[in-house]
């Protein structure tokens, strides 16, 4: 028996013996973790702030953990955050009823019983081959066949870990609701939420830069959820749920094999020894999928083990790339991971290599295990930061710009259906990396392509720029590198290698790849999605999308009032339009800045502080401009940030970056202004807050248009959300006339 499974024996029994005293208790009268529903809910500052931190808390905690343990999450992402706001949302609508804590604690442990199983791998496996299998979409060893059977199993399995996740979010949703219906001024409630949301998600990106686990974070929700509890014998009980939470997250580890979370992915790293004990290489898994070895390819070690590789040490992938470029050439590496190809450009005697890795822990790794110790090499200079912001920065030009194997089948960003590597493959990336080679320069791209599709646009994208068609072929390695290699130069470098080098010809032909005969479109800024095989909505996505929209329609008619009584049009479409408008706030930024957790972050607290200084300028300068004008200015600020050619201003990255980030505060600004003017003077605040978040549901969903439309049209669409908003104003204020 291993340690996985004694440890979840462990907390299957403490959470047994829980269940038997919370019986005891219901049958000497009393309900665990439940709030009178007819009292008056007694304002409280710190419950408001608690229940608005863990909120944020949470849902970053959730989605990020849930995506790394069931794959096919990961692809999916944005459905678990709308499934954590459908959540809240309910609980909004359920401020009058008990507060469900008992379901939300339980919803919690169910959660992590169900997918820290010791025999749930294959299955959740299965889910996410069931799930993601579409020949339309590059879903990571989901394969192309979709079987309709197995598929709606899956749904079951995957409503059933959704349910889980929504009711986790109720409680806090009753909580925050109750607590601004009991405040003196539901403005003023607001604000504190927006602070106490604010908290939560800084809070977050900090543990997320510490590298904590995730029995760190969702620690911290259980304690929370412990702190929120009316009665002390109810909060002692949370908190000793604590234990079971430990054991379930708990993973084993040596010297040798041990994991950790970085704060883009999890990473799971073990060292390999050859038979005499000199190390043979690190394996590094990211997300649960092999990645990368770090592999030893100097002479001196592969004379100790001439049976280590089983292809020619010049035909090897990390070699590969120097036999097209000139004599000790400058190098710019971009995903230079654990180093494999900085020490293989120091081997080739690269007088300078240029490193950029956005993972400080891979880094790291390669820092601390590499054989060769690349990253110490003076020639070496590591740029730890997004590929394509340092693409914008850097005026350097190279002989060589070698794209490493940095695809990110499995990562996506916490806010969107934004991989983090979609603007790295742009035809506007490729013309910046263009520009950073010398006349003589060689671009070398490596790529795992598991669709001739993908391999296709590649190579149209590299044809356009440069006018000439690259050089396609595979590389096979003995170390988990195996992949498609596109090769090409301004000038006629790459011919040049091929007439000096025979034996590099003639592994060229054997292993050429021929184009997919199928065209498809290319990847642009606005349009970056590489793994989208066209201008559509994968059959997945719409799958998967009813789901939640049937599961959310499920949800709200169990609410009494929603049998009677429809959801506010104006805070509906304000939720809709504002998720809608943050997702592509930050998408454009990281074209600036890069894919990074500190971009998230600014972002997601800039957009919270502006709604801040909205509601201040409401309730403390009383400003008095009519709706009317604030929609007109809401509006303008929203065409001036699709009409205005920012790929065109002159200047560096960051101030073009600066000044886009100002004209998206003007749209963001007027929405928070207008939320918070009628905000303040609706009779059920509790009721506009479930409104505005069952709409950022719709909001969420609506996002999966700019895999059809492109990025910039989504304003478009968000302009015509507030529009309506402009509709459901008018109603509301003719009701207000009337009465």
């Amino acid at each position: 028996m291993n340690s996985r499974t004694l440890t979840f024996l462990a907390a299957t029994a403490f959470l047994l013996g829980s269940r038997i005293v919370m019986a005891r208790a219901g049958r000497r009268g009393h309900t665990f973790f439940e709030s009178a529903s007819n009292e008056a809910t007694p304002w409280s500052l710190w419950q408001l702030l608690l229940a608005s931190f863990l909120t944020l808390f949470a849902e970053l905690a959730f989605i990020r953990w849930i995506a790394v343990e069931v794959r096919v999450f990961a692809y999916f992402k944005n459905l678990a955050l709308l499934l954590c706001f459908l959540g809240f949302g309910l609980g909004c609508a359920l401020a009058r009823k008990p507060v469900r804590w008992s379901i939300g604690v339980k919803a919690l442990l169910g959660i992590l019983l169900v997918i820290r199983l010791p025999w749930a791998g294959a299955e959740l496996e299965s889910l996410s081959r069931d799930l993601g299998a579409s020949a339309d979409v590059e879903v990571w060893a989901t394969g192309n066949v979709w079987h309709w059977g197995h598929f709606l199993i899956a749904v079951l399995l995957a409503g059933a870990l959704f349910l889980l996740l929504v009711w986790i979010f109720v409680p806090l949703g009753q909580t925050v609701s109750r607590q601004m219906d009991a405040a003196r001024d539901p403005l003023m409630g607001y604000s504190w939420n927006l602070l106490g949301s604010l908290a939560g998600i800084l809070a977050f990106l900090g543990v997320s830069r510490l590298m904590l686990p995730p029995s760190f974070w969702l620690g911290v929700v259980l304690l929370g959820f412990a702190l929120l509890q009316t009665k002390p014998r109810d909060g002692v009980f949370v908190a000793s749920l604590l234990v079971p939470l430990a054991l379930l997250l708990h993973d084993p580890a040596t010297s040798d094999h041990y994991s950790f979370w970085t704060p883009y992915q999890q990473i799971e790293y073990q060292r390999m020894y050859a038979g005499n004990g000199d190390f043979s290489n690190g394996m590094v898994w990211v997300n649960h999928t092999g990645y990368q070895s770090i592999v030893d390819l100097s002479p001196a070690f592969l004379r100790r083990h001439p049976t280590a590789l089983k292809e020619a040490v010049d035909e090897n992938p990390y070699n590969l790339p120097f036999r097209f470029a000139t004599a000790s050439p400058s190098v710019l590496i971009v995903g230079s991971g654990t180093g494999n190809d900085v020490a293989a450009a120091l081997r080739h005697d690269s007088q300078s290599v240029d490193a950029v890795e956005i993972d400080p822990a891979i880094l790291a790794l390669g820092k601390s295990d590499h054989p060769e110790h690349p990253y110490n090499s003076p020639q070496v200079s590591i740029h730890l930061t997004d590929a394509r912001a340092f693409l914008k920065r850097s005026p350097q030009q190279y002989d060589m710009v070698l794209f490493g194997l940095l695809d990110s089948h499995t990562q996506f960003s916490d806010y969107s259906n934004m991989r983090i590597d979609n603007f790295v493959y742009t035809e506007e990336s490729f013309r910046e990396a263009k520009d950073h080679l010398k006349p003589d320069g060689v671009l070398f791209l490596k790529f795992q392509v598991n669709h001739p599709w993908l391999g296709r646009r590649m190579a149209e994208m590299l044809q356009q720029i440069f006018g000439k068609p690259p050089l396609v072929f595979h590389a096979t390695s003995s170390y988990a590198a195996s992949a498609t290699c596109f090769v090409i130069s301004p000038s006629g470098r790459v011919e040049e290698a091929r007439a000096a080098d025979p034996r590099l010809t003639e592994f060229v032909d054997r292993n050429r790849v021929s184009p997919d005969p199928e065209s498809v479109p290319i990847t642009t800024d606005d349009w970056p999605y590489l793994y989208q095989k066209l201008h559509a909505i994968p059959r997945t996505y719409y799958s998967l999308g009813a789901m939640v929209m049937v599961l959310g329609i499920g949800l709200y008619f169990q609410v009494p009032e929603a049998r009677t009584r429809v959801p506010s049009l104006f805070f509906f479409s304000m939720g809709a339009g504002f998720l809608l408008l943050e997702t592509q706030v930050i998408s454009r930024l990281a074209l600036y800045f890069g894919t990074t957790w500190q971009v998230n972050g600014i972002v997601i607290s800039a957009l919270l502080t502006a709604l801040l200084l909205a509601n201040l300028a409401v309730e403390r300068i009383r400003i008095s401009l009519s709706r009317a004008w604030i929609l007109a200015g809401l509006l303008a600020g929203l065409g001036l940030a699709y009409w205005l050619p920012f790929t065109r201003i002159p200047g560096s990255p960051a101030t073009v970056g600066v000044l886009l980030a100002a004209v998206f505060a003007v749209p963001v600004f007027f929405a928070g202004l207008l939320f918070a003017v009628e905000f303040r003077v609706t009779p059920s605040p509790s009721a506009a807050l479930g409104a505005n978040i069952l709409g950022a549901v719709v909001g969420g969903l609506m996002e999966n248009l700019s895999l059809l439309v492109g990025m910039r049209a989504l304003l478009l669409v968000t302009m015509g959300l507030y529009c309506v908003a402009g509709i459901g104003l008018r109603r509301l204020r003719r009701a207000a006339t009337a009465s």
